[in-house]
């Protein structure tokens, strides 16, 4: 079964401690799964969000790895309904179908609001409240992990309750459907699906830089869904106009609306939302260490949340009480992992150094053969041991499209499950990577 390979693959990868304390314990959901959606079933709400927050990525990497399709990978319980069959559940008569992977857990409710994101959830929810009447197009933009897009399902969800057809997609997934209907020759479907909409949400804009073909598809599916009196509501590390490759009658209809940014929490704030966390999750923490977090954390929200379910997993699995002291080794630990996040110029310099071809040829878009096996290597090892979209680093080759970047690791898996001498290769290139990175 495609689920418990998948599991196998991962265990190769990850510690044996949390492999049997968590992943062993997950169940793939064959009747449930889809070759775009996997779904497994965890034992309890705490270990579900522990794999969700540690694992879902690198889940869904090694799925699409396997079938050469995108996945999004859903961990559940067998008490939660799966979210993909609420996006399926029949309509009532005469009630519009959604077309959506809405995340129910984001809501305005739960969204901790501060002076650093006042403007953009306010602006969030008006149009939440009168889609497509006021601020249309919303362009919200900031930093990774600031909340961009829990106002992105917020507004989905307040408008689920009204009936709404909603499509939310991250850019990457846009133009991963749009490149399968263009191929399939049933392009109609595509703009049926994204063009009927009454709400479309589009997380990471950015990326559609360079992408000549897709930007033009989503200029007409912008101007067709805002003469329609449609609402579009986009997110993006950056404003508009600091978009590079992006066309400019794209940049000038970003603007058409408003724009929002979110700025990094302030110390306040930070208290808020980790209280917050500790209310939705269940746990309980003294303010001396709730401030001790506040004061000693980046203000990634998502780290926030993950440093809090880290400490309850501590705290559960040796029976100890939360206390200053462990939250102190939890949060040192923290920072000592990710101080030894791989980039790409780590991956880039190991594989050229051992090679023996520069890292600026790798980088080229020479099609010497040894160059192109390099930069297929580089890509298949960036895509196992880095959180790189396939079309971010597709940006960062300089290529056409994720396309590229797809056909790459598909080359490299072929090759190892031929050549055995390859598959020794890639084996070491991954642990001198993993090794050098931890010096």
């Amino acid at each position: 079964m495609l689920g418990e390979k998948i599991i196998e693959k991962l265990k190769e990868e990850i510690p044996q401690i949390e492999y049997e304390r968590y992943i062993k314990n997950l169940r793939y959901d064959e009747k449930r799964s889809k070759v775009d959606h996997a779904v497994f079933i965890a034992p309890n709400l705490f270990v579900a969000n522990w794999v969700k927050r540690k694992y879902s990525k690198k889940l869904s990497q090694l799925f699409e790895l396997e079938t050469g399709v995108e996945t999004f990978v859903e961990i559940t319980t067998k008490k939660e309904p799966s979210i993909k069959k609420l996006a399926e559940k029949k309509p009532e008569i005469n009630q519009p179908t959604t077309s959506t992977k809405i995340n129910p857990t984001y809501t305005f409710e739960n969204f901790v609001v501060g002076s650093s994101n006042q403007f953009a959830y306010t602006a969030a929810h008006r149009v939440a409240e009168k889609p497509g009447e006021v601020y249309n197009p919303l362009y919200i933009y900031g930093g990774t992990g600031l909340g961009k897009t829990h106002l992105l399902h917020a507004i989905g969800n307040f408008n689920l309750k009204k009936s709404k057809t909603i499509i939310y997609a991250t850019i990457e997934q846009f133009m991963n459907d749009f490149t399968y209907h263009l191929r399939q020759k049933t392009i109609e479907n595509f703009r049926e699906k994204y063009r009927k909409c009454d709400i479309l949400l589009i997380d990471d804009i950015q990326f559609l830089s360079g992408k000549e073909g897709t930007q033009e598809e989503f200029f007409h599916t912008f101007n067709e869904l805002h003469t329609d009196g449609k609402q579009i509501v986009l997110t993006s590390d950056q404003p508009p106009k600091k978009i590079a490759g992006l066309e400019e009658r794209l940049k000038s209809r970003f603007e058409w609306g408003l724009i929002a940014d979110i700025q990094p929490p302030e110390l306040e704030t930070k208290i808020a939302i980790i209280k917050k966390k500790c209310e939705l999750n269940g746990i309980q923490l003294e303010d001396e260490i709730v401030n001790y977090l506040a004061a000693n954390m980046d203000s990634n929200i998502r780290e926030i949340e993950g440093i809090i379910l880290k400490l309850n997993a501590y705290s559960t699995l040796v029976n100890q009480e939360i206390t200053m002291e462990l939250a102190k080794n939890v949060l040192n630990e923290q920072k000592r992992e990710q101080q030894k996040e791989i980039s790409l110029k780590e991956i880039v310099d190991v594989v050229a150094n051992e090679l023996n071809i520069k890292p600026s040829e790798i980088k080229s878009k020479s099609r010497n053969r040894q160059i192109v096996n390099a930069r297929r290597i580089v890509i298949y090892l960036a895509r196992n041991l880095t959180p790189n979209s396939m079309p971010s680093l597709a940006q960062f080759f300089g290529m056409k499209d994720h396309t590229s970047v797809s056909h790459a690791m598909k080359k490299v898996k072929e090759l190892m499950e031929k050549d055995a001498n390859f598959k020794v290769q890639i084996d070491e290139l991954l642990h001198k990577i993993k090794h050098a990175n931890s010096e």
